[in-house]
């Protein structure tokens, strides 16, 4: 059964969000579903050959893991007007398409600072279509707020949402491992498995890793960032490396997605580099979101034989031709080893209050999919630990347990089983 299904999503720090939202929307076009996509976040990409419809709504943004403040393009705060402007445009798109679903990205869970355009939206949307569906779409590690904030969030779905599409594994890392599920909760949870960016297909279960997937994202410190897929959806799987003698496996490929908050991370890296054999290449990329200036001293303080460059397109290739990966635990590090199975360190970031990457650094450390080492806390990581545990990490080969990736196709299904139980 077919209908219409707009997706509301804002993504404030990084990207990771939005591209979540634009693979779920895939994934629903791609099973015949007419789709739009309202982007609250900063504009990334041209969008027009989307399968979807693409609205950008006036943007905002966030400086470091300051969510409280919303910022325009210049930085300057949000004003009155604009954020009427959104709310607006989401009740007049919920108006003119009469939506037979409606999908909020984080929302209740997060973005209470946008609760006003999430539930103007979710009103309208149900003035025109009063059986219209509500759905909630959540990555599979949730950041826990006060008490009164998550009574609040279980409020809403209980008299709002008709189910939760929870894009993770049970098995591996299940949503009460950071939020509180609660037996109201638990009967509107649909797990969808981990999202990719391809569309309708699921990849294999244990990719090789000279079939590197492409069409991944990473999540950054707001389960956003670390955003790959904007580049990675239009490599062909199994592209070969741009660079000579990765077949050997002896890089240190460090990565930390699109944002500014890998940069402790990266200097991390650098340091460690000094401290290690000169016989082994680190390459350090640097997401788009890290300013000029700074990816310039990063550059400047490297040794000769690390390499500091922008994002390539090639990293699923880069990936699987690596001795070890370092990276933070955004949420599709997880799909990006699996599909590599190279020896992986994460090293989560947990500036402020952020919890989500070192709940799922633990649970990846678990599995033996990575080593976790943290940047802060009792067990602080130095350079000379993470050499050592570099050294460690080369020639291992790490488990690939049994994860549930298909999560693209599963949303397509479940999102049709709820249609039909409706009606």
């Amino acid at each position: 059964m077919s209908g219409t299904i707009l997706i509301a999503v804002t993504h404030l720090l990084g990207s990771g969000h939005l591209v979540r939202a634009a693979n779920l929307a895939r994934a629903l076009a791609a099973e015949g579903f007419p789709v739009t996509l309202a982007s609250g976040g900063m504009p990334l990409r041209a969008m027009e050959s989307e399968p979807f419809a693409f609205v950008q709504l006036p943007p905002v943004r966030t400086e470091g893991v300051d969510f409280r403040n919303l910022l325009d393009e210049a930085g300057r705060p949000i004003t009155a007007e604009r954020g009427a402007a959104r709310v607006s445009q989401l009740e007049r798109l919920a108006a003119d398409l009469r939506p037979d679903v409606i999908v909020t990205e984080h929302f209740p869970f997060g973005r209470r600072q946008m609760a006003s355009e999430f539930l103007a939206l979710i009103a309208a949307a149900k003035a025109a279509n009063p059986t219209a569906l509500v759905l909630s779409s959540v990555r599979d590690v949730l950041v826990r707020p006060r008490a009164n904030r998550i009574a609040e969030a279980n409020r809403r779905i209980t008299e709002l949402f008709d189910a939760v599409l929870v894009h993770g594994d049970a098995g591996f890392l299940p949503l009460d491992r950071s939020w509180p599920v609660d037996q109201g909760l638990a009967a509107k949870l649909r797990y969808t498995g981990y999202l990719n960016g391809q569309g309708g297909t699921s990849p294999p279960r244990s990719p090789h890793p000279e079939e590197p997937r492409s069409g991944v994202s990473k999540d950054g410190p707001d389960g956003s960032g670390d955003s790959w897929s904007i580049l990675r959806d239009a490599i062909p799987a199994g592209m070969a490396p741009q660079d000579e003698g990765l077949e050997e496996k002896n890089e240190i490929l460090v990565s930390g997605g699109g944002s500014a908050a890998a940069l402790p991370l990266f200097s991390l890296a650098i340091a460690a580099a000094r401290l290690g054999s000169v016989d082994w290449r680190w390459r350090i990329l640097v997401g788009r979101g890290v300013a000029e200036n700074a990816f310039r001293r990063l550059g400047a303080d490297a040794p000769g034989h690390v390499v500091v460059e922008r994002v390539r397109p090639d990293f699923p290739a880069l990936l699987a031709g690596c001795a070890v990966s370092i990276s933070q635990a955004g949420y599709n590090t997880v799909l990006d080893l699996v599909a590599a199975r190279r020896p992986a360190i994460v090293v989560p970031f947990d500036a402020g209050s952020e919890t989500e990457q070192a709940i799922r650094a633990e649970a990846m450390e678990q599995a033996g999919l990575a080593l976790c080492l943290r940047l802060s806390g009792g067990d602080t990581v130095t350079p000379a630990g993470l050499a050592a545990a570099v050294a460690a990490s080369i020639g291992r080969k790490p488990r690939t347990p049994s994860l549930a990736v298909d999560g693209a196709r599963n949303a397509a299904a479940i999102v049709k089983q709820l249609l039909a139980e409706r009606v």
